[in-house]
């Protein structure tokens, strides 16, 4: 084997997940729906790392009905990928593998008993692709329970998530600094009656005081040269009563990122957002980590929800 191959090798098992696959097709056939079972992990991640052991010769997929079964062909694999993968699993001893060996002995065991799709997949339903059922169905299914008013959306961008939530609401706002985007933002929304387009700085909110029963500040804080400013002019507007939603990074330490995008800082801690959000005078009813990314760096997404009270002054 040459150069370029040994090293292409070692990288294809130095990854975990693959070594997990490879070690639960070693002397069983499953299926992408059941390894994605066994090993809790996304369905498309599974495909993903399947395709790459199947271009290099690893697995063996046979086709049963429907269903499409891999299996690690450990014996007709080409010499020197046995041996090390042979080297490697002798290596490893590791509570992951036992417990990914005992669900799939729990799969297999399974098998006999057929289920409804719904059944099979109990408990990880997030995990599995079934057909329509996605996060952007999802969304726009969740939008019809929304009775929105008026409505600011800071940094909008150009548009997307007010062409989702105009429907629902009295008049979406969209603020942003850039007449590059706002343009964009045009073109997006033209046949939109309830949306207006207003250029603007975050920190300074061109509307007078109560102008809006919602402001949505969706990964606007990582370019706020003044977070606490920025909240606190969102305070100003919004009507007592108010809702504010925030969505923005949790902290990181890639400033090679932020530099990429123009972000000024790199996220925020939950709590830190928290207390900056109760002592410009919010009700904080959630401010936490959400949800987390799946590919390097693994950023992560804090959403915080919050409500100027009914009464409340601004606070200066």
């Amino acid at each position: 084997m040459d150069l370029d191959r040994s090293v292409a090798l070692l990288a294809l098992l130095a990854d975990t997940t693959r070594l997990r696959l490879l070690h639960l097709l070693e002397d069983t056939e499953l299926t992408v729906a059941e390894l994605t079972r066994v090993a809790e992990l996304p369905q498309s991640r599974v495909s993903t790392h399947l395709g790459k052991l199947r271009t290099a010769g690893l697995l063996a997929v046979r086709r049963k009905g429907p269903s499409t079964l891999y299996r690690f062909a450990l014996s007709a694999a080409d010499t020197t990928a046995r041996e090390v993968y042979v080297l490697v699993k002798k290596q490893v001893q590791d509570r992951v593998l036992e417990r990914d060996a005992s669900r799939r002995d729990e799969v297999l065991r399974a098998r006999g008993t057929a289920q409804p799709w719904p059944d099979e997949v109990a408990g990880a339903m997030e995990h599995h692709y079934s057909p329509g059922r996605t996060w952007e169905a999802l969304a726009r299914g969740v939008l019809g329970l929304l009775q929105l008013g008026e409505v600011l959306d800071v940094g909008s961008g150009d548009g997307v998530l007010a062409s989702l939530l105009a429907t629902r609401a009295t008049r979406v706002t969209c603020l942003d600094r850039s007449a590059t985007v706002l343009d964009a933002a045009r073109r997006r929304l033209e046949r939109t009656g309830n949306v207006r387009l207003v250029q603007g700085d975050m920190h300074a909110l061109p509307f007078a005081d109560g102008s809006f029963n919602q402001v949505l500040h969706f990964h606007a804080l990582t370019y706020a040269q003044d977070p606490a400013g920025a909240l606190a002019d969102a305070h100003r507007v919004l009507a007592p009563g108010g809702d504010l939603v925030v969505v923005t990074l949790h902290e990181h330490d890639r400033a090679d990122v932020a530099a990429a995008y123009s972000q000024v800082n790199r996220g925020f801690a939950a709590d830190e957002l928290s207390r900056m959000l109760t002592a410009i005078g919010f009700t904080v009813s959630m401010c936490e980590v959400t949800s987390r990314e799946k590919t390097k760096p693994y950023f992560e997404v804090i959403t915080a929800f919050a409500r100027r009270p009914s009464g409340q002054q601004a606070v200066a």
